[in-house]
């Protein structure tokens, strides 16, 4: 733990770079050859394309806009829909450049965490870098990796946050800089103001010192998070995205579900994979940590632990989790790191080798099974954003009328495939949506007096609105009946 920080700082290796960059492609080429194998090469979310519809009018236009002429804050994440543009000024994009993106990212965490480990345990020098290879080949990290989400960007830098405090640094400035550079990437790097707030109260001496600490950290915070606001207030007139508001109502409904199935629904997520063989692990380490007094690790322990509960109390842990991926890599240091630990330790006397050995074999066995199933997974993913959402709005571009006014709730593919003029139910990019989003009687009366002339939906989402609609287009993909859905479908809309 962080008190161990100070004896040694080891560097990787060439060969060790070498090793968790070749594991990351060969893992990325897994993915996206399953990919191929089971539909074609794409995006596992519809959101994905809403990134690249900003970064390509970003780069091509100059726009900060998902429709032309219409700047909107819709995009939740503004730095990682600046990298993106990069791709499109370099005519690299949408596919290449964005898995490149994500592979580099997950390259960055997988030697983030091998490097954290070596300077936490000096001791630590293994002819593989194990623990980077972990992450590497972890198929949540994978999946993240491979989504063109900024998801796992973000868990790097919060990671890295989280790193640093645990490590015992107390390069304050730093931290407020990455602190407010996460808040770009997803409005919840927020949170990390709390980890580093606690940390700074205990490990530094006098109020004196608190104090000055504290002051560094919010002057680097401030000066990125202000233009952030300001960003936000010039394109919406809000402080946050619109994203950021719309999830809230849109699942409300979530929210009313009762503690103990959220939770119950939390812990499938999280522990479904390699990380159910590191839980005890962690729970050893949390002991540990409280027993040592290490206020930084626990800390970040707290932060991980509320961060979790803060988005399955508002958000449901769907798309495998994806909400909650930025908090996997910190839980996953800390059972691997506690693995560390049980290597020093003699707890079982003369089983004590065996139960190790077991231990890390059960780990290794497990990630390799869970790396193939989460390859098929993923190609499943993209399976049916390309047979629904993408088909379905290259039907439309090729097949309305040019002036036709669409409604839709998932515009992602439609945004980037076609050019009608839209309507967003989700209110990602029509906030004025928001408060009655999930209310089919006043939606109705918004489509009217917006003028809609389609409606693109699945049918279950909005069985009112759908019900006395007339069929134009369905999809036919083969993917949302296999897990229960009716294919999307475009409806004339009839107004009254």
């Amino acid at each position: 733990m962080e008190r161990e920080s100070s004896k040694s700082s080891p560097e990787l290796s060439r060969r060790d770079l070498a090793i968790l960059a070749l594991a990351v492609v060969i893992g990325a080429g897994a993915y996206l050859i399953a990919s191929a194998l089971i539909y074609r090469i794409g995006f596992p979310l519809d959101d994905s394309w809403i990134h690249q519809t900003y970064a390509r009018n970003l780069a091509v236009y100059g726009q900060w806009a998902f429709q032309l002429g219409r700047p909107s804050a819709g995009s939740t994440a503004p730095l990682w829909t600046f990298l993106l543009a990069i791709g499109y000024w370099l005519h690299l994009a949408p596919y290449f450049w964005t898995y490149f993106l994500g592979s580099l990212t997950l390259f960055g965490l997988a030697a983030l965490s091998e490097k954290t480990a070596r300077k936490l345990f000096p001791t630590y020098h293994p002819r593989l870098p194990w623990i980077g290879l972990f992450f590497a080949v972890e198929w949540h990290m994978l999946w993240a990796a491979m989504s063109g989400m900024e998801t796992l960007l973000h868990a790097l830098l919060v990671t890295a946050v989280l790193v640093m405090i645990i490590t015992g640094s107390r390069r304050y400035l730093t931290l407020g800089l990455l602190t407010g550079v996460s808040v770009w990437v997803r409005p919840d790097g927020l949170t990390l103001l709390g980890p580093v707030a606690l940390t700074i109260y205990f490990v530094e001496k006098s109020w004196n010192e608190k104090g000055r600490a504290l002051v560094l950290y919010l002057i680097g915070f401030g000066s990125l998070f202000v233009p952030y606001l300001l960003f936000n207030l010039w394109l919406s007139g809000t402080p946050m995205p619109n994203t950021f508001y719309a999830k809230q109502t849109e699942y409300a409904s979530w929210q009313a579900e009762p503690i103990f199935y959220r939770l119950s629904v939390l812990l499938v997520q999280l522990l479904t994979g390699p990380s159910v063989v590191l839980f005890p692990g962690v729970i050893g380490y949390v002991v540990l940590a409280v027993r040592r007094r290490a206020w930084a690790t626990i800390a970040a322990m707290l932060w991980c632990g509320g961060y979790l509960l803060l988005y399955i109390l508002r958000l449901p842990a769907y798309q495998h989790g994806r909400y909650l991926m930025p908090a996997m890599p910190i839980f996953f240091l800390f059972g691997l790191l506690a693995i560390l630990e049980f290597w020093k330790s003699n707890l079982f006397g003369r089983n004590h080798w065996f139960i190790q050995t077991a231990w890390q074999l059960c780990l290794v066995m497990v990630s390799a099974l869970f790396l193939v199933l989460g390859a098929r997974s993923y190609g499943e993913d993209v399976g049916l954003i390309e047979s629904e959402m993408v088909e379905t709005a290259k039907w439309v571009a090729a097949n309305l009328p040019p002036n036709a006014v669409i409604a839709a709730h998932d515009i992602g593919a439609l945004g980037y495939f076609d050019h009608h003029p839209l309507i967003d139910l989700a209110g990602l990019v029509s906030p004025e949506v928001v408060p009655f989003m999930r209310d089919e009687t006043r939606l109705a009366e918004f489509l009217n007096q917006r003028g809609a002339d389609y409606l693109i939906a699945f049918p279950a989402f909005y069985p009112e609105l759908t019900r006395e609609a007339v069929p134009v287009f369905t999809s036919g993909g083969k993917f949302a009946p296999e897990i229960g859905e009716k294919n999307m479908t475009v409806y004339r809309w009839s107004r009254p």
